[in-house]
């Protein structure tokens, strides 16, 4: 009885007694860094519009193309408006005990807010249908342990096997 029941345990952890399981690696998202000249609370003013080696024959050029335009667009609008507020409130950073620095970091959080849309935006209309997701996110800066930067992920979109049963 006992053996029996030691042949049975032995086959359900033998991986091929689920044939049915199978598991998909999704490849690592490509990162998108920003390269503009004015970098604010961890937002760059535009990001790279090189097209990346690693969709050549899965997405057309032209179309990333227009994507970073709209992303860069946004941004162009924004940032650098918000230079003129973050050194409005350095200068009356004193008086007001820092209370004149949060306009900017409402506006800075509106603008991530802005990128954000536009890309959801960006991923109902197309790439969503090609198997992509872009998303904005905060990692953190190389060499530094306290500072982080907002860049832009393409990720790879896991296609569900329709021949395998549930």
């Amino acid at each position: 009885m006992v053996d029996d029941i030691e042949r049975v345990l032995e086959e359900e952890e033998d991986p091929s007694f689920f044939p049915c399981q199978s598991f998909q690696i999704t490849p690592d998202p490509i990162v998108i860094k920003g390269i503009g000249n004015l970098t604010l609370f961890g937002l760059n003013s535009r990001f790279s519009s090189e097209f990346p080696c690693s969709l050549k024959g899965k997405l057309a050029p032209e179309e990333f193309q227009d994507t970073m335009d709209r992303i860069n667009l946004v941004l162009q609008r924004n940032v650098h408006s918000h230079l003129r507020w973050l050194i409005c409130g350095l200068i009356f950073c004193c008086c007001s005990i820092g209370i004149s620095l949060w306009p900017v970091i409402y506006l800075n959080k509106g603008t991530i807010s802005a990128v954000k849309e536009t890309l959801e935006q960006e991923n109902q209309l197309l790439y969503n249908k090609l198997g992509f997701n872009w998303r904005l996110s905060r990692i953190p800066v190389e060499n530094t342990v306290n500072l982080t930067e907002y860049v832009l992920l393409i990720e790879t979109l896991v296609k569900v096997p329709l021949s395998v049963p549930d």
